[in-house]
């Protein structure tokens, strides 16, 4: 009897392993696994909402661009952005309770930060600042170019 009983156990225990390994194998197929690598945060830079840093734009697109290449999700591209921020931005983002919610998204953030951080300076302000542009002592023709450029898009 106790003989049995053991062999049901170990029949038992057989058909649950291999409905375990079918279950993995269905898995597996069709459904390749990604893993995460989060090594290139380092390359996002810090940003604090002040002009001296990155501008708002290129902050996000960093994080963007590395997202795309080590396919991180919408929760890790949000929880990356919130880590890299520093100073006044840390602040507002610390202040503003709507975007600590469990369901904030990505694209909630980014629209939150776009409208504190947007460029109230006019289109002539601009325009005036690309006009009086000087080549700074030591900077080469090329970065005075793409120094240029950059205040172009600001128009």
């Amino acid at each position: 009897m106790a003989e049995a009983h053991l062999q049901a156990e170990v029949l038992e225990t057989k058909a649950e392993i291999q409905r375990l390994r079918e279950s993995i194998s269905s898995m597996s197929v069709g459904a390749p696994i990604v893993h995460k690598d989060l090594s290139l945060v380092t390359l996002v830079p810090t940003w604090s909402g002040s002009d001296s840093s990155v501008t708002l734009e290129e902050f996000l697109s960093s994080i963007e661009s590395a997202a795309k290449i080590w396919h991180w999700s919408d929760p890790d591209k949000r929880k990356i952005a919130v880590l890299k921020l520093t100073d006044s931005a840390k602040l507002f983002y610390q202040g503003y309770t709507e975007l600590h919610a469990e369901g904030t998204t990505w694209q909630s953030l980014k629209n939150a930060f776009r409208r504190r951080y947007e460029d109230v300076h006019t289109g002539q302000y601009h325009f005036t600042k690309l006009q009086t542009a000087r080549q700074r002592k030591g900077q080469s023709p090329q970065e005075f170019a793409d120094t240029c450029r950059g205040l172009a898009q600001n128009i």
